[in-house]
C-alpha cells in the first residue's frame, strides 16, 4: 500500500508536468495562428514592398521578435513590445517614486498593484503605437480606404492583439513552465529560422554568398552559442563560513559554503529593453518626419534604427550597459544579502559582518555586472558586422542567438526543477512513512 501511494504521488507529479507542457504548447499554437490573421483594409503588395525596404534596420529585428506578424501586419503586429516598454517605465518609476518603492516592499499585494499599473501602461503605449502605425500605413498608400473607420479598426485590432499576448504570457508563467513573455519572443524567433536558413542557402546557390563565407557563418554561430552557454553558466563563488553554534542542546561544528553570483544576472533583459527603447523614438521620428520642413527628423529616425550606423550602435551599446546594471540592481540587493548572512551566523573571511560585507558584495557584483554587460554588448554587436558584410538574416545575429540559448537553458532548468521537486516530495513521504513504521511518530 505504501508503494502504491508513492507511485500515485509520482504519477500525479508527472501528470502535472505534462499538463504544464501541453499548456505551453497550446499557447505557442495560439500565438502562431494569430500571427497569420491580417488586419483588414490593407494592400498586401504595398505592405510587402514597405517591409522589404525595412528589413535591414531595427524594424526587421522586431519583425523577428513577432514571428513575422509585423511584416504580415497581423493582429499581433505590435507583439509584446508595448508590454516590455511599459515594464521598463514602471521599473524606472519604482526606483524614482517613493510610493511605488513602498509597494514593492508590500510583497504579493504590492506586486499585484504594480502589475496593474504595468497593464495600464501597456494599454496606453499600444494605443499610441497603433495610431502611429495606422498613420504610417495611410501615408504610404497601404490603406485601401484611409479614414476614421480604418484608423479605428486598425487601432482597436492591434491594441487587442497586444493585450491578449500580455494575458497569454502571464497565463504561461502561471500555468505553464518558464517565463511566458520570454517564451513568446523565443517562439517568434524560432518560427523564422527555417525561412532564414532557406534564404541563406538560396544566396549560396545564386552566387551572392560564397561557400567559404557560409562556413564562416556556421562557425561564428557555433562560437557565439558556445560563448553564451559558457558565460551564462559562469559564477563567481564567494566562500562564506558559519561559526559554531548551539542548537537543541547540541554543539554544531563550523562549516563553510559559498555564495554564487552570476556573471550575467540580467539575462536577455538588457538587449530586449535596449531595442524597445531605441525603437520608440525612432518610430516617432519616422512617423512625424514626412511633413515639409521635418525631413531631418525622418533622417534622424533612419539613422537611429539602421543596423551598423554609428548612432544606432552607440545608443544600443549604452542602453545595454545601462539596463544590465539597472536590472541587476532590481533583482539583487547586496545589503539584504549581507543582513541574511549576518542573521544566519555566516561571514566572509577578513570581512566584518554587516555594512562591510554589503560593500564587499556590492563591489564584486559591480565588477561582474560590468563584465556581463560588455559580454552581452559584444555578442549583440559583433554579428551586426557579419550581417552588413554578408547580408546574413537577423535570425543568425547575436541578439536572437542570445535569447534562444538563454530561454532554452532557463526552460530546461525549470523542467528539471519540477522533476526534482516531485522526486523530493516522494522521498520525503517515503521517509515519513518509514519513520512512522519504526514508532518515531505518534
Amino acid at each position: 500500500m505504501t508503494t502504491n501511494r508513492l507511485g500515485a504521488s509520482a504519477a500525479s507529479g508527472i501528470a502535472d508536468l505534462k499538463r504544464r507542457l501541453w499548456f505551453v504548447l497550446l499557447a505557442i499554437v495560439v500565438f502562431r495562428v494569430g500571427s497569420y490573421i491580417p488586419v483588414p483594409g490593407l494592400n498586401p503588395q504595398r505592405l510587402q514592398e514597405l517591409f522589404n525596404a525595412q528589413q535591414s534596420n531595427i524594424v526587421g529585428l522586431f519583425n523577428m521578435f513577432s514571428g513575422g506578424a509585423l511584416m504580415r501586419f497581423s493582429v499581433f503586429a505590435l507583439g509584446i513590445m508595448p508590454y516590455i516598454s511599459a515594464s521598463i517605465i514602471i521599473q524606472l518609476l519604482t526606483v524614482l517614486s517613493p510610493q511605488l518603492s513602498e509597494l514593492r516592499k508590500e510583497g504579493e499585494a504590492g506586486q499585484r498593484k504594480i502589475n496593474k499599473y504595468t497593464r495600464y501602461g501597456t494599454l496606453f503605449l499600444a494605443t499610441f503605437q497603433a495610431i502611429g502605425i495606422s498613420k504610417m500605413m495611410a501615408a504610404n498608400n497601404i490603406a485601401l480606404m484611409p479614414g476614421f473607420a480604418f484608423y479605428f479598426t486598425t487601432t482597436l485590432t492591434l491594441v487587442t492583439g497586444t493585450m491578449f499576448l500580455m494575458w497569454l504570457g502571464e497565463q504561461v508563467t502561471e500555468r505553464g513552465i518558464g517565463n511566458g513573455i520570454s517564451l513568446i519572443i523565443f517562439t517568434g524567433i524560432i518560427a523564422g529560422f527555417p525561412a532564414a536558413i532557406g534564404r541563406t542557402l538560396e544566396q549560396v546557390r545564386e552566387g551572392q554568398l560564397q561557400v567559404i563565407a557560409l562556413l564562416l557563418i556556421v562557425v561564428a554561430v557555433a562560437l557565439v552559442v558556445g560563448i553564451v552557454v559558457f558565460i551564462e553558466r559562469g559564477q563567481r563563488r564567494i566562500t562564506i563560513h558559519y561559526a559554531r553554534r548551539m542548537q537543541g542542546g547540541k554543539m554544531y561544528a563550523a562549516k563553510s559554503s559559498h555564495l554564487p553570483l552570476k556573471i550575467n544576472m540580467a539575462g536577455v533583459i538588457p538587449p530586449i529593453f535596449a531595442s524597445s527603447i531605441i525603437l520608440f523614438p525612432a518610430s516617432l521620428a519616422q512617423w512625424f518626419g514626412h511633413g515639409k520642413g521635418w525631413e531631418w527628423l525622418g533622417a534622424f529616425g533612419i539613422a537611429l534604427q539602421q543596423q551598423g550606423q554609428p548612432l544606432h550602435m552607440l545608443l544600443f551599446s549604452s542602453a545595454i550597459i545601462f539596463f544590465s546594471f539597472f536590472y541587476t540592481a532590481l533583482v539583487f540587493n547586496p545589503r539584504d544579502t549581507a543582513d541574511n548572512l549576518k542573521k544566519s551566523g555566516a561571514f566572509i573571511t577578513g570581512i566584518r559582518p554587516g555594512e562591510q560585507t554589503a560593500r564587499y558584495i556590492d563591489g564584486v557584483m559591480t565588477r561582474l555586472t560590468l563584465a556581463g554587460a560588455i559580454y552581452v554588448t559584444l555578442v549583440c554587436l559583433l554579428p551586426e558586422f557579419m550581417i552588413l558584410a554578408w547580408n546574413v538574416p537577423f535570425y543568425f545575429g547575436g541578439t536572437s542567438l542570445l535569447i534562444i540559448v538563454v530561454v532554452v537553458m532557463d526552460f530546461s532548468a525549470q523542467v528539471q526543477a519540477h522533476i526534482m521537486s516531485y522526486q523530493y516530495e516522494s522521498l520525503l513521504k517515503k521517509a515519513n512513512i518509514r519513520s512512522g513504521g519504526l514508532g518515531l511518530t505518534r
